[in-house]
């Protein structure tokens, strides 16, 4: 397939990379894009360009997930520049290997409960391929996965619990979530995670213990490269790998105060039901029990049927007050969002279900809400 010609590029392309691509890697790149309509003007490390609304934070880590291994990345401040500190490579733990190991879990799986091995046929095993993918791409949290293969005149069936399924990949989300914690600094670490981890099932478990967290949407690093495309593209018509910028040319507007006259305007609380709870950082979960808010732990228990556990965090800074959310189950002003970090202001309403109790953002002056 032609990509240029399929997406009607013949300009000025900027290539986002990860920190883990070699100088080889990165030659092999550009020589092949200049074989095609692209012209590349500029390559940036893809964990620092996702990362640069955050430029203000002293250290922040960044973890994407590709296909045979998970990147972790170290971003530090100062006066001068947002630059990569760190970089560190969990090989054996990327989509593929994720893809290899479910599939070994489902064959399993039916020939447990079938006395069928899909992956004795090729036909077979390209559907269970098929079912996984499909199942990957819109599964409910804690529910059975359930799968179903035809060979010949046959129909099996196979019902794979969810801690099954899970149990067994924890492993590698645990290399990943340790290498995290090993390249944090003593200091406070904010983390900014690419969707593709929170897409993958049972991950944010092992992340929501830790409040200081955000989902960069896919959009968040193109967006970045287009509003940063001076610092990114060489003067002199060169590509050389960029992984740092300077902040006092970054010109971003969340990475400055806003007058106090905005400030006046914003939410200072949360409504759920009858009790508010102050903004700062509050935790959005979904745990069985009763629907509750929770001041002294800033966290909000929805207890609703068949959604995920984590649902996302409401983070007011000196920035604004954004919603990260790590899935598409959100529905902000009636209207549903899809997973991401999305800016939020008085009077808004947050729901996860058309018939769910809502979080309303008021501002409460001498007690009294507004």
């Amino acid at each position: 397939m032609d990509i240029a010609e399929q997406g009607d590029i013949d300009g000025a392309v900027i290539f986002s990379v990860p920190g883990s691509f070699t100088q080889q890697q990165l030659a092999i790149l550009l020589g092949l894009a200049r074989q095609t309509k692209f012209s590349p003007v500029g390559l940036v490390n893809s964990a620092l360009v996702e990362s640069v609304h955050l430029a203000h934070k002293e250290y922040l880590i960044h973890a994407d997930i590709q296909l045979h291994q998970a990147v972790v990345t170290l971003l530090a401040s100062d006066e001068t520049c947002f630059r990569v500190e760190n970089i560190v490579q969990i090989p054996g733990v990327g989509t593929q290997n994720l893809m290899n190991l479910m599939m070994q879990v489902a064959t399993d799986s039916f020939i447990r409960q079938c006395r069928f091995n899909p992956q004795h046929d090729a036909n077979t095993e390209q559907d269970l391929y098929n079912e996984i993918q499909g199942w990957l791409s819109n599964y409910q949290e804690g529910k059975t996965v359930q799968l179903e293969l035809k060979s010949r005149d046959t129909t099996y069936s196979s019902k794979l619990p969810w801690d099954n399924l899970t149990g067994v990949i924890d492993r590698y989300y645990q290399k990943i979530t340790k290498q995290i914690d090993l390249l944090k600094p003593s200091v406070s670490c904010h983390l900014l995670l690419n969707e593709r981890l929170t897409r993958l099932p049972g991950f944010m478990r092992f992340i929501s213990s830790n409040k200081d967290f955000e989902v960069a949407s896919g959009y968040q690093g193109i967006q970045a490269c287009i509003d940063n495309r001076n610092l990114i593209c060489s003067e002199d018509g060169g590509t050389i790998l960029v992984d740092k910028l300077a902040k006092s040319k970054l010109g971003i507007k969340s990475l400055h105060t806003r007058p106090a006259a905005e400030h006046s305007e914003d939410a200072s609380h949360l409504l759920f039901g009858n009790e508010a709870i102050k903004l700062s950082r509050v935790v959005i979960l979904n745990r069985l029990g009763e629907r509750e808010c929770l001041e002294s732990s800033q966290e909000i228990n929805m207890a609703m049927k068949d959604l995920p556990e984590h649902l996302g965090i409401i983070d007011k800074n000196p920035n604004g007050i954004y919603l990260n959310s790590p899935n598409d189950h959100a529905i902000l002003n009636d209207q549903s969002i899809r997973r991401g970090v999305h800016p939020l202001k008085l009077g808004d309403q947050i729901k996860f279900a058309e018939t769910g109790d809502e979080i309303r953002l008021i501002k409460v002056r001498n007690g009294e809400q507004q």
